[in-house]
């Protein structure tokens, strides 16, 4: 797709419209542009308002939190191993460092249920020739000396990482406005209200605050939030009968979910933490600057991105039984940010199956930064019409299709 021509003759029209400046969408405009389309990037909030992109812990760790090979993990893994080109390339664009950290990933069994746990885990992996170590409880503490005496094993996976998130999304956003400024039209504080298609249902842009964007393709990549754009049918036979109609399309049914976040100052520390550090029932992630994140709680609260008294104390009590040594640590910092899940909790990648033109880069829910980078090259090849490219993905990206996740919309009129 190139040089895109709208039929409305618009003089601003994009090759593609992306909706959504988070992580994912500035992917998705980074490589777009990278790739030679124009992009129209509209973003409801102004600068540095980047929801979920912001608000997370930054980890880079498939190996984890899984359970088996599928293709979610797959997607996961090379999505990590993408991770240092991308950040080198990134630094190159943007000037910016993202601090991808690669100390690695301490996991924690503290109980009978936990040590269960890992030693499946560890089991599994080993098979697959995975990167997993198995410590003892002298081993794990010689690491991290802060961590709980109750430690009964530990797993390190020494390939999952982590990155700051917000110079992530900064880096992103000076690279789309600097490298690829010829090419990226950013519309902050613009709100979307639904996307148009015209004669054989194909996408012709989109109803905004500012007016109609004109593009020959769409890409919802707008987090929590994706589900409200609506699809609007302008097709023949109702533009002769003078309207327009919902029409029923494969559109994601993706849900808020809250996740609250804490922040400490750990600089007192005689032997502050390096690793990112998990148990089954939080984390612990420590920062260049001193700072530790302890997160978090999943919580279906609407689209209400409040931190909470309950919360607070629920994090703490995680990130004390993490390391008790926490407990005496100033808390510096609070934030919550709503997640986008599908039904399924698995991410919406990929092209609408109803509506020609419109893609979906969006339900990443835990692992929006660890999967927006090489969501964004997929999309972009997929928008770019790079059908070869998906041939050489180690997973199946029909398994992250919107069709699988679509409601039945029901055709009405409207006004």
């Amino acid at each position: 797709m190139r040089n895109y021509a709208s039929p409305r003759g618009d003089t601003a029209a994009a090759d593609v419209a992306v909706v959504g400046a988070g992580v994912a969408g500035l992917a998705v405009a980074r490589e777009a542009a990278r790739r030679g389309l124009s992009v129209t990037l509209i973003e409801a909030g102004g600068a540095n308002e980047a929801g979920a992109s912001r608000a997370a812990a930054g980890m880079l760790a498939p190996q984890a939190e899984a359970e088996r090979a599928d293709d979610f993990f797959r997607f996961q893994q090379s999505a990590r191993d993408f991770y240092p080109a991308f950040a080198a390339a990134l630094y190159e664009e943007s000037g910016r460092d993202v601090e991808l950290d690669r100390t690695g990933t301490l996991y924690l069994a503290l109980d009978d249920e936990d040590e269960a746990e890992l030693r499946a885990r560890h089991e599994w992996q080993t098979r697959a020739a995975l990167p997993v170590e198995r410590l003892t409880t002298a081993e794990a503490r010689e690491l991290e000396p802060l961590v709980s005496e109750r430690v009964r094993m530990a797993l390190r996976f020494p390939r999952d990482w982590q990155v700051e998130n917000r110079k992530l999304v900064e880096a992103l956003g000076l690279s789309v406005e600097q490298a690829y400024a010829g090419r990226v039209r950013w519309m902050r504080e613009t709100t979307v209200t639904s996307l148009r298609t015209g004669p054989g249902g194909r996408v012709e842009g989109l109803e905004t605050s500012r007016g109609f964007v004109a593009a020959g393709a769409v890409v919802v990549a707008a987090g929590a939030r994706s589900s409200l754009i609506t699809v609007v049918a302008n097709d023949d036979a109702r533009a002769n009968a003078g309207g327009a109609a919902r029409v029923e399309a494969d559109a994601p049914r993706i849900e808020p979910v809250r996740g609250q976040m804490l922040c400490f100052a750990q600089t007192s520390l005689h032997a502050p933490l390096r690793h990112v550090v998990y148990t089954p029932r939080g984390y612990v992630v420590p920062r260049r600057d001193g700072r530790l994140l302890a997160g978090s709680t999943t919580e279906r609260a609407g689209f209400s991105a409040s931190v909470t008294p309950e919360g607070v104390r629920a994090i703490r009590a995680r990130a004390v039984e993490i390391a008790p040594a926490i407990e005496g640590l100033p808390l510096t910092d609070s934030w919550a940010g709503l997640r986008p899940c599908a039904e399924d909790e698995l991410p919406v990648v990929g092209e609408s199956a109803s509506v020609a033109g419109l893609f979906y880069a969006t339900g990443h829910y835990r692992n929006g930064i660890l999967l927006a980078p090489l969501t964004g090259e997929i999309v972009a090849a997929l928008v770019a019409g790079e059908r070869e490219y998906l041939s050489g993905l180690p997973f199946d990206l029909r398994a992250f299709s919107p069709a699988r996740v679509a409601p039945a919309l029901a055709a009405s009129q409207v006004e």
